[in-house]
This record gives structure tokens, C-alpha cells and sequence, in this order.
């Protein structure tokens, strides 16, 4: 049983009082994503690679915003309150060997200094080297930094022997071709797959004559690949370091005066902000939107006016993907991260929007149909191990597009949410992916109890990997109950001990045990354990963490975020709206547990 908390109340009325009110004008949430060193880097130096007398203001106001934003240890961080990276370190020193970065020598010089402790030295081969050994057998992001190195001549005259080769002719295949060839280049790698693989062959070609021959025969066909898959905001996926890759690849390679380069560049006209600095990407508004709505609501009839819950409803229906993507070919049916023309479909944003509607009140026929076709999407995405991926079935490879604990978890909720809204066949079909699902869970919880996410990490854990916030979203399965696994229960009970060993003596939560604690932590585990069955161990971690929480947050007023995100290619960023969502979330549950116990 979980009695009475106290502080709960103050911390949920204050709380719930201001997310409302960080509505936009149109009724949803739109957020606001942390500026990021590594986007004004590659931003900035693109425009200049652009060579065009508008943008001098801009690269200017980019490279004072890295200036003052460069760590005490010269390096730079990923977003303001990032640990310095190689990474981003090493392309923000790039964007200062622009014409226009006059001025700046001490700024360089602390970069240099930086890298050279990190790395050794600046010799490049071991600089890129100490690049390359950060992402592994990962080059969807060490090739494209290498490239824009090479570039800005941080590399030496011979710097294009250390960018891989991209075979952009892939890219001209008929898409059906990649998955049964086993060639992972769909997803968000493929506009850098060809703009890359371009400026690559046209600076250092391959000596194979027939495979010069057939790049030369493909390389028209694969621009108007590009362009047919480029958003009508200009930007891939929405996201300022991918589009700048493009655009500064395709600059080099004789294509400036090409429409993705024109689009491109438009694109990070509009992304720039007042500062001079840009964000990872423009925004996660449906995400947040259907995190808010799940944070917010226990029961519709009382938390929402109704004219509040159909607008933000019919808003969250029009962002579903009626069509198939033109960029990963997914299926209609799924939501993306952002409702602007770069997002593309996934699981999280899917099962979030699924979660939603079936809070926002009753289930009219258009919301059903939408559901179903959401469900379906979610089944069909499936892979054969019981998992569920970001995007695209079967690409088990690619390290963001693969199964994963936290999307088989949110998908196992929405699944449970409208379970009986479906038709018999269609619920017979997700009780089998349910109990795939599950099997896969099992399989994947970590000998101590955890489970590590995908898009969530911890910069101060070793492992990098957010176990908290893992362990947190497989917990919130607790509440639905589990019909496919008899020793499920012992494996909740496990991450239940788990949780609770992690936690700081301060009474929050990090990424694990050791961690310094934050409000998004602290809060989605709050949430997690409102979910299990009350005992004497959780109700006194409960009382500790909301202790923290309300401290922290000066009872439910300041909502300081933490960069815990995880954006392509390990790239940390924070979200303004996270720790106020998951206060709310924690908050709502909480509340909620105490009076389905004080009624039963």
C-alpha cells in the first residue's frame, strides 16, 4: 500500500500548472532543444564554405557563441553542459579555421591544447585515428568529421586517405535491393552515404577503372536521389549537422549551385538563433506533446476541459504518416519525432502517440482507424528476436536503428492501451508480438536487473548507457499486468532491487549508483516505482526521491534540465520541457497510486 506523500501535492498542482501553461499558442507543445556546439560548428562552416556576403553576420555571431561556450578545459561539450568530446572539439577547431575566424587565436589555441592532451598529439593520422576508435565499426558520424577536417585543411594535404570511401552508387539501387543484399544504408545515413561518397571520389578517386566508370555513370542519378529525399524544410531529418555534411560536401565537390545545397542553406538560415548558436535538430514537438498529455493525464474527464483534449487530439492524428516515407519507405501508419516535413516515422514517437490518444477521451471511429493502423505499424516493425526498432525492420547493424529495451517497452504499454479496441485478428496478433516482446525483455535484462536504453545515456556513467532510465520505462509495465511470462514477476523484482541499490544517498537518482542525481532521473524512477506493488523498501525511497524532487525543484517552480538525451550518433542534448514532463509524469502517478490505494 502507498499512504499519503507528503509534498506530493504542492509539487503536482505546481508542476502540472506550469507545463500547461508552456503550451504554444496552437495548443501543443513544442519545446525548446539545447543550443549545440557541434551544430554551430558545422553550421557556421558551411555558410562560409558557401562564400556568400549575407551569411558574414551569421558566422560571425557562430563563432563568438563557440568562443564564449568553450569548456575551462578548451575543449567543447556536445551541449553547454557537456563534458568536452573528441568530437566536438575536434569541429569546432575546424570552424576556426574559416577565413572569417579572425580574432579567435586564444580560443584556438585552448582547442589545440585540449586535443593534443586527449589525443597525443595533432599528427593527423593519430588525431584521426582517436577519432574513428570513438565510434567503432560506426562510420555514419567519424566519416563525416574526418570530412569536414579535411576540409577546413586540419588535416594536412593528404587528408582525404583518412575518410573512408563512401559507395555513394549504392544509393542508385532499387531500395528493395538493400535489405536483401544486407547493406545497411537506408535510415538516417543515406543522405551522407551519397554527399560524402561525392566529395570523396571527386577529391582522391578510386584507380578501379570500372568502378570509376560506374560512379560516373550513377552520379546523376544519385543527386536526384538526394533531392528527392530532402524534406521541403530543407533540412534531413531536420537535424543542423547532417544538413551542413550535405551541403559543405556537396560545395566541394563542385555541386554549390545544385537545389539541395539552395534548400540546404535556407534551412540553416531558419535554424540559427538570436545567440548565433544552433540546435541539434528543430524541435521534438510531437514527442513532447504526447509525453505531456501521458504525463499529465490519469483521467480525461477531470484533468482536461474537453474542447482542450479533442484539439490536442486531433492535432496529435493530423502528424500521422499516411503514406509511405519517401526517406526509409515506411509504411503509413507511424508517427515521427517533430510534425515539420524532416521527421521521419519510429517506434518511440509511435507508441507515445498511441499512448495519447487513448487518454484524450473516447475512442470516436477516425481515433480507432488511426490506432489500428499505428498497431500495425508497430507489429510489422518487429524483429525476429522480439524486439522493437527505432525505424526500419531487420537493420539489427546500424547502433540506432536496432532492438532495443526502452521502444520494447513503450510499444508493450501502447499495444496494452488499445488491445481492446482491435479486431480479433489484430488482437491476436499482438498477443503474439506481446509475448515476443516480453521474451525479449527477459533475454536482455542485465544479470544486476537493469536494462539499458537506446536514446537515453548518463555522460558521468562509464558505460554511458542510462540504466535508469531504462530499468525506469520497463518497470512502467508493472501497471498493465503480464499474461505472457510466468517468471516475469521475478524479473520485475529484480529491477525493483536494482532501482533501489541505485539509489544516490542524496535521495535522487542518476543514470546509476554514483552519478550525480537529476530531476529527469529522479523523476522517471519516481514514475517507475509508482507502478510495482508498494512495500516498505519502495514507500522509503518514494518518500526520499520526492523529498529530493521537490527541493530540487524549489516545490514544483524551477525545472533546470540535464543533458541526458541521446541524439544520432552518441550526441548528448537536453530538452527544456524533459524535467518538467517527467515531473508531471511522476507526479500523476504517484497521485494516482495513493488514491487507488486509499479507495481500495
Amino acid at each position: 500500500m502507498l499512504p499519503p506523500l507528503p509534498g506530493l501535492a504542492e509539487l503536482h498542482t505546481n508542476a502540472r500548472r506550469s507545463l500547461l501553461a508552456a503550451r504554444n499558442s496552437q495548443g501543443h507543445w513544442e519545446g525548446e532543444l539545447s543550443s549545440s556546439a557541434l551544430s554551430t560548428a558545422t553550421a557556421l562552416f558551411t555558410l562560409s564554405q558557401s562564400k556568400q556576403s549575407r551569411h558574414a553576420g551569421l558566422i560571425h555571431g557562430g563563432l563568438r557563441w563557440l568562443a564564449d561556450t568553450q569548456n575551462a578545459d578548451g575543449g567543447w561539450g556536445d551541449t553547454t553542459k557537456s563534458l568536452s568530446n573528441i568530437s566536438t572539439t575536434a569541429l569546432c577547431w575546424a570552424a576556426f579555421g574559416v577565413p572569417e575566424a579572425k580574432g579567435f587565436d586564444d580560443t584556438v589555441t585552448k582547442a589545440e591544447t585540449w586535443l593534443k592532451t586527449t589525443a597525443g598529439t595533432l599528427e593527423p593520422r593519430i588525431l584521426a585515428k582517436t577519432i574513428v576508435d570513438r565510434y567503432g565499426k560506426d562510420r555514419t558520424f567519424s566519416v563525416p568529421i574526418l570530412t569536414m577536417l579535411t576540409l577546413a585543411d586540419r588535416l594536412g594535404p593528404f587528408g582525404w586517405q583518412y575518410v573512408l570511401q563512401l559507395a555513394f552508387e549504392l544509393a542508385a539501387l532499387p531500395y528493395q535491393w538493400f535489405q536483401w543484399l544486407r547493406m545497411p544504408v537506408v535510415s538516417y545515413a543515406l543522405p551522407a552515404l551519397i554527399a560524402i561518397g561525392h566529395v570523396r571520389h571527386h577529391h582522391c578517386p578510386t584507380w578501379n577503372p570500372l568502378l570509376r566508370l560506374i560512379r560516373r555513370i550513377v552520379h546523376a542519378r544519385t543527386l536526384r536521389k538526394l533531392r528527392e529525399i530532402q524534406p521541403t524544410t530543407g533540412g534531413y531529418l531536420e537535424a543542423t549537422p547532417l544538413t551542413s555534411f550535405v551541403c559543405m560536401s556537396l560545395i566541394a565537390s563542385g555541386q554549390a549551385n545544385g537545389p539541395v545545397v539552395a534548400e540546404g542553406i535556407r534551412f540553416l538560415e531558419r535554424s540559427v538563433r538570436p545567440d548565433g548558436s544552433w540546435p541539434i535538430d528543430t524541435n521534438l514537438s510531437t514527442w513532447v506533446t504526447t509525453l505531456s498529455v501521458n504525463a499529465l493525464i490519469q483521467d480525461p474527464t477531470i484533468e482536461f476541459p474537453e474542447l482542450e483534449r479533442l484539439r490536442i487530439r486531433q492535432w496529435i492524428l493530423n502528424q500521422q504518416y499516411r503514406e509511405v516515407h519517401p526517406y526509409t519507405h515506411a509504411a503509413p501508419g507511424g508517427w515521427a519525432w517533430t510534425n515539420l516535413s524532416g521527421g521521419v516515422p519510429d517506434a518511440d514517437d509511435t507508441a507515445g502517440a498511441l499512448l495519447a490518444l487513448s487518454k484524450l477521451g473516447p475512442v470516436d471511429e477516425q481515433t480507432r482507424q488511426a490506432a489500428t493502423a499505428g498497431v500495425q505499424w508497430l507489429a510489422n516493425l518487429q524483429n525476429a528476436d522480439g524486439g522493437i526498432p527505432t525505424f526500419c525492420k531487420g537493420w539489427t547493424g546500424l547502433p540506432f536503428d536496432r532492438s532495443s529495451a526502452d521502444l520494447t517497452a513503450h510499444t508493450l504499454l501502447a499495444w496494452a492501451a488499445w488491445h481492446d479496441h482491435l479486431d480479433p485478428a489484430l488482437q491476436s496478433t499482438v498477443q503474439v508480438a506481446s509475448r515476443k516482446g516480453i521474451d525479449y525483455l527477459i533475454r536482455m535484462q542485465r544479470p544486476d536487473g537493469a536494462w539499458a536504453p537506446l536514446w537515453f545515456g548518463n555522460q558521468h556513467s562509464t558505460e554511458v548507457a542510462n540504466l535508469t532510465y531504462g530499468t525506469s520505462r520497463v518497470l512502467r509495465l508493472a501497471k498493465v499486468g503480464c499474461r505472457f511470462a510466468e517468471s516475469w514477476t521475478i524479473h520485475m523484482q529484480k529491477a525493483i532491487t536494482w532501482t533501489l541499490d541505485n539509489q544516490n544517498p542524496d535521495g535522487g537518482w542518476g543514470g546509476r549508483a554514483g552519478t550525480p542525481s537529476s530531476i529527469e532521473e529522479t523523476s522517471l524512477t519516481l514514475e517507475g516505482l509508482a507502478c510495482v506493488t508498494a512495500t516498505k523498501e519502495t514507500e522509503v525511497a518514494i518518500r526520499q526521491g520526492l523529498t529530493w524532487l521537490n527541493k530540487h525543484t524549489s516545490e514544483g517552480t524551477q525545472f533546470p534540465p540535464s543533458p541526458i538525451g541521446f541524439y544520432f550518433a552518441n550526441l548528448w542534448y537536453y530538452e527544456t520541457l524533459y524535467p518538467l514532463i517527467y515531473v508531471n509524469a511522476a507526479t500523476s502517478s504517484l497521485a494516482h497510486a495513493v488514491d487507488r490505494t486509499s479507495v481500495s
